[in-house]
């Protein structure tokens, strides 16, 4: 297929390596002339606009930080309204607005442009080899299209049901892990405040029910006082955001939610946004 991939960052550089690997012609796309630099492969080219990526596409697929930006490249002037043919898939791995996520959908179909929300987790290290887990919503036809690109890109790949329900289950995901790295962070607190050994404390805390994907990851990263962007504060900020929006449109309580993003927006009004999450 001929894809064009837009948004050529942490996570999408990644992506779009492993579908030019898998024998896809793809033409990325990004504000930044760098994104690509070091990468080297024969059907992975780095394009100088968004017209010049989305023309004669069978597949859009999107990764991006935030709704305006997925607006812009699917609904904006020059987008893809105005460049996909009708059949055309478009596939958008960022985290975005569910209720967004639905109204783009309805607008592509009036083209006839298939649209699946599939945001994932897994980080740079999921991405990079392939194994993501990729949360859908759309319909069911779109996603048996998507089958084989999904497959180069993802080991655990779920559908949840119409538009909006991907990106429902991702801000769930983000739900458990905020609130796992706040866990972490307070228990690393008490022990240090008592004197122990965190490192000890870290490997026993792995060994029983304490264990989490989050206490061996961010946990070592914490101790090594390692604040490297895996997953910006900026971004996992924005993400509290919208889980606070869908929470306050179905009056579903989140206190533990509403306290870690609140020191999530100390950290940006302290110019941390940049640092990893672990920070």
């Amino acid at each position: 297929m001929r894809i064009a991939f837009i948004g050529l960052g942490a996570m999408g550089r990644h992506m779009a390596v492993n579908l030019a690997r898998g024998g896809h012609a793809v033409h990325g796309y990004d504000t930044r002339p760098e994104a690509l630099a070091g990468v080297a492969h024969p059907t992975l080219i780095q394009v100088a606009t968004l017209a010049d990526a989305l023309r004669g596409a069978d597949a859009v697929l999107i990764s991006l930080p935030d709704t305006p930006q997925v607006e812009s490249v699917l609904l904006g002037p020059g987008g893809a309204l105005d460049h996909l043919k009708s059949g055309t898939l478009a596939i958008d791995f960022s985290t975005i607005s569910p209720s967004a996520t639905k109204a783009i959908a309805a607008r592509l179909a009036t083209k006839g442009i298939d649209f699946l929300d599939a945001p994932v987790s897994g980080g740079v290290k999921g991405a990079e080899s392939g194994a993501l887990t990729i949360m859908l919503g759309g319909e069911v036809a779109a996603v048996l299209r998507a089958q084989p690109l999904l497959q180069a890109l993802g080991k655990i790949i779920t559908h949840f049901g119409p538009s909006g329900s991907g990106q429902t289950v991702k801000l769930c995901n983000q739900v458990v892990c905020s609130l796992h790295i706040q866990a972490v962070c307070e228990a690393f607190a008490l022990g240090q405040g008592a004197g122990i050994d965190l490192a000890k404390l870290r490997t026993a805390l792995l060994g029983g029910a304490a264990a989490s994907w989050i206490l061996d990851h961010h946990g070592a990263l914490i101790l090594a006082r390692d604040d490297r962007p895996l997953f910006r504060i900026d971004l996992q900020a924005k993400d509290l955001r919208l889980v606070n929006e869908l929470a306050a449109a179905l009056k579903i309580p989140l206190p533990g939610i509403t306290l870690v993003g609140q020191l999530y927006n100390s950290a940006l009004a302290n110019d941390e946004g940049t640092l990893g999450n672990q920070s």
